[in-house]
């Protein structure tokens, strides 16, 4: 790759949250694995989620689809009873409840749950 090729990805705020997400999600890996999640602290959570929500958000509402949220086939990765926790915790952050979900939810995902993880795009 060209330095100037280099530096106009090192420029993109979209290349770098691509590349920080890998690193931020090794990093997690290890600390999950390690038992030590305690070692981050509350605040770097709440922006790595806070983010992660709002690019979510704005990709569904902007491309009309609902991309594929958590990684893997299932609960490969995610377990149930993870994602059910994060989900109350941001429902309860926004003063909102299970009747809110339940009307805000979409109606109709998109096929990939069906999908093999390694067949979906990046």
């Amino acid at each position: 790759m060209s330095s100037l090729n280099n530096d106009t990805r090192q420029n993109d705020p979209a290349a770098a949250v691509d590349d920080m997400s890998d690193k931020i999600w090794q990093d997690a890996k290890a600390l999950l694995a390690e038992g030590e999640a305690g070692r981050v602290s509350d605040a770097a959570v709440a922006r790595i989620m806070t983010a992660a929500i709002k690019l979510y958000a704005a990709k569904a509402n902007g491309e009309q689809r609902s991309p594929k949220a958590v990684l893997g086939y299932t609960d490969e990765v995610v377990t149930p009873t993870e994602a059910l926790t994060a989900v109350t915790e941001v429902l309860r952050a926004l003063r909102m409840g299970p009747m809110e979900f339940g009307l805000w939810s979409r109606r109709r995902p998109e096929d990939y749950h069906d999908q093999p993880p390694e067949s979906l795009k990046n």
